[in-house]
């Protein structure tokens, strides 16, 4: 990554090639480069152009045509570009091709995101996971006897853990592939240890998804904020742009009845989400299956709500999440035009994180769903204090009394410890 001293301003052209609507999740091409201006900014990158050209096919040595070609060289050096973005997927010898005949670097969709995943990579599995997809991503697009894409510079395109020396020989690619992806199983390994852990200690677990900058890291923190051990220093990085979120937070939240849940917060989904990318990022993302509960935060503020739940849902089903209970969190409701209306069904609540709005009504409506308590009056003699003082931890005491038997409680727990602690209930 570049030092402050170095840092490069990067001015760049987006250029994209429109084929139509299929297989695309907007049915505007503008809504296609207008994602891909936020991704650009999303990576610290100034739009200083977009230059678009309908295609019914691809040129195999630019992908844009050689006129275009020509038009585009100009206009780097009329606004004086120092990065070429293509919203289309390139192959090695057009990249090749496009920095030779436009005298400036050039990348694609794909190598932004990659960018923007590795900038954003705080944890060690997260730095694996984005070495990882990048190497697989370059790997088919190595050209013998071109040192294109194993730049050892800084910068966009080169940015990420390992990428000080990425070796153009394919099998020590290979080799370096295969020892990421020992280290990622043994990752995988602890994080099953600990989801066991919290399953035998039955903990609920409500996973936040969504596309990208839906707000879900600020809902995360909204809820957090009820927990008696809540503080600024737990909460989750936010900002208004693409992919703010990249590492799997895990952090305590209390339902309206006084119980505890653990909330995950997951990377932000995107169209077209590039497949190594998504393999690359399985295991993070897997902890969606594992939830007791799934809240599908979506932006309604974004006219394009309706085909961002449809991204994120396709990619619920490759997880094999869709069984999973799931209620669609429309946030933002704030920002929402005035004729934005929603059924008051089960599963589907309309909220604002960033007010506070209808997030005690979300409560409970997690609270509905994840808990299976049972009301109960238990008298807890006096010589068991260890057990009065497990119940006071875990759960919220609705009353409590002093009689000659010991103390007098009660409160709402779960399938569990009622067998653990049905000695001690009272008769009537």
């Amino acid at each position: 990554m570049e030092t402050t001293q170095n840092k490069v301003e990067y001015k760049a052209i987006l250029v994209g090639s429109d084929f139509g609507t299929s297989n695309r999740i907007y049915t505007r091409f503008e809504d296609v480069m207008k994602e891909l201006e936020e991704l650009a900014q999303a990576a610290e990158v100034r739009v200083v152009g977009i230059l678009t050209q309908a295609r019914e096919s691809i040129d195999v040595r630019y992908y844009i045509g050689k006129g275009k070609v020509a038009e585009l060289k100009e206009f780097v050096e009329t606004v004086e570009a120092n990065l070429v973005i293509f919203q289309n997927e390139l192959s090695g010898s057009q990249l090749r091709n496009l920095e030779e005949a436009l005298g400036t670097t050039v990348i694609d969709r794909t190598m932004l995101i990659l960018d923007i995943f590795a900038k954003r990579a705080s944890t060690a599995e997260g730095k694996l996971q984005v070495e990882l997809a990048q190497l697989k991503y370059k790997l088919p697009r190595l050209i013998h006897g071109s040192s294109h894409l194993s730049r050892t510079g800084a910068g966009i395109g080169s940015r990420g853990p390992g990428e000080k020396k990425l070796e153009t020989d394919k099998r020590r690619i290979r080799r370096k592939i295969f020892e990421i992806e020992q280290e990622l199983k043994e990752v995988r390994q602890n994080r099953d240890v600990q989801r066991k852990s919290r399953i035998k200690n039955r903990i609920p677990i409500v996973a936040l998804a969504g596309y990208t900058n839906a707000g879900k890291s600020t809902l995360c923190n909204r809820l957090m904020r009820e927990h008696q051990d809540y503080s600024r220093d737990k909460e989750v990085f936010v900002k208004d742009m693409l992919f703010a979120t990249l590492d799997t937070a895990l952090r305590k939240a209390k339902l309206p009845n006084g119980n505890e849940f653990l909330l995950t917060d997951t990377v932000g989904f995107v169209s077209e989400l590039p497949h190594d990318l998504v393999n690359a990022f399985h295991s993070t993302l897997e902890e969606v299956t594992y939830a007791d509960l799934i809240l599908h935060v979506v932006d309604v503020s974004n006219e394009k709500y309706d085909l961002q739940i449809n991204t994120t849902e396709q990619v619920f089903e490759k997880l094999g999440a869709t069984n999973i209970p799931t209620v669609t969190v429309f946030n933002k409701i704030d920002l929402a035009n005035d004729d934005f209306i929603i059924s008051n069904a089960n599963n589907k609540i309309a909220v604002s994180a960033k007010t506070g709005y209808h997030i005690e009504e979300l409560l409970q409506k997690i609270q509905d769903i994840i808990s299976n308590n049972i009301e109960v009056d238990l008298l807890i003699p006096y010589d068991k204090g260890s057990i009065l003082n497990v119940l006071h931890n875990k759960y919220n005491i609705m009353e409590e009394s002093y009689e000659e038997g010991g103390t007098r409680i009660k409160l709402l727990i779960d399938d569990i410890d009622y067998e653990k602690y049905k000695d001690y209930l009272l008769k009537y």
